[in-house]
């Protein structure tokens, strides 16, 4: 198969900033998706649904001209957010889920959660309503092993508000771990999971070998080989339970070039091109689209969209911008190390 059309694909998991930054980097996903959910980590974050609102006015003004893009708003949930407004946010059809930090647990996360008895009363009433609670899945304990924090927040955390939670909807997001693919898979279908691009092509190594290679630090941090074996055949298995958040992150590239580099990968340029490689070599082709283009919206209970992706394998190599300029500065584009084949038509 050299030729693959699909349904035009979601970003289940993206961040745009805001500013600068947010024109610069908005058409790079406005180019191959026709939605994503809009991570609220801000400075002061997307707390409320007023906020929510604004931020999402200032994402359509900086939409490019020409694009057919909805920006799928959320709210970063705090030990004082008030349930009645999240319930009002997502009556309204403006907020399609609530995001969980743990605090400290990643950038611009220092307002989140530490005491989870005190956001009981939210999830209760995002379990009521049938909300989802998008999950980042590390704790934060630093006698934990930062390789092992996905692992001890699913037996710690995550387990225990799903079971004190009943019918509450749960998106792991970014998973990096067997340890997640695995609880993933036991349990019922209020329970999904997203992979980004990075974690299907990075292990541990290729972050360290060699020298530090600052553009492919993250968080949650790549880990171990069998650990992306394992992403890898979730992904590409098709089943409904795992679907795209590619988790892109722009930061510009002094703030990663540094003594102490900022996390993240910036993937929306490349990311349809990627997937088409990762799951050619894997074999599963044909799932490409129950991955990017339909488990995603099934989840969050949106229709599969209408317009397409094409995308096409050729003898020459695709070629993308090593960096994006943007207002904020320079964001260098994800470099998977290994040439791809595979092109998007629009």
């Amino acid at each position: 198969m050299t030729r693959i059309t699909l349904p035009r694909p979601d970003d289940w998991h993206l961040h745009l900033r805001d500013g600068a930054m947010l024109t610069g980097v908005l058409p790079e996903t406005t180019r191959h998706f026709a939605r994503a959910i809009v991570m609220p980590n801000l400075v002061p974050p997307v707390v409320t649904g007023a906020e929510a609102a604004a931020y999402r006015d200032r994402i359509l003004t900086a939409l490019p001209a020409g694009a057919a893009f909805e920006p799928l708003m959320t709210l970063y949930l705090t030990e004082t957010t008030d349930p009645a407004d999240v319930a009002a946010a997502a009556a309204s059809g403006l907020v399609k889920a609530v995001k969980l930090y743990p605090a400290g647990a990643t950038t611009n996360s220092h307002s989140g959660v530490r005491d989870f008895d005190k956001v009981r009363g939210v999830l209760e009433k995002m379990a009521e309503i049938g909300l989802p609670l998008c999950v980042h899945g590390e704790v934060v304990d630093p006698a934990i092993d930062i390789f092992d924090r996905e692992a001890v927040f699913i037996e710690t955390v995550l387990d225990p508000i799903r079971r004190a939670t009943p019918g509450l909807r749960v998106v792991m997001e970014h998973i990096t771990t067997k340890d997640g693919v695995d609880y993933a898979r036991s349990q019922d279908d209020t329970l999904a999971a997203t992979i980004t691009t990075h974690h299907l092509i990075l292990n541990r190594n290729h972050i360290l070998v060699g020298g530090i290679k600052p553009h492919y630090y993250c968080l949650p941090v790549a880990k171990r080989e069998h650990h992306r074996l394992a992403l890898r055949a979730a992904a590409t298995s098709g089943e409904t339970r795992f679907f795209l958040g590619t988790d892109s992150a722009p930061h510009v590239d002094p703030l990663k070039e540094c003594a102490c580099g900022c996390a993240g990968c910036f993937t929306a340029t490349n990311t349809m091109q990627l997937l088409a490689h990762v799951f050619e070599e894997e074999g599963r082709l044909a799932n490409l689209s129950a991955f990017a283009s339909e488990n995603g919206p099934r989840f969050y209970r949106l229709p599969v969209n209408t317009a397409t992706l094409t995308l096409e394998k050729t003898t020459t190599a695709a070629h993308w911008p090593a960096k994006i300029e943007t207002g904020a500065g320079p964001v260098t584009v994800f470099d998977p190390g290994f040439p791809v084949f595979w092109h998007a038509i629009d």
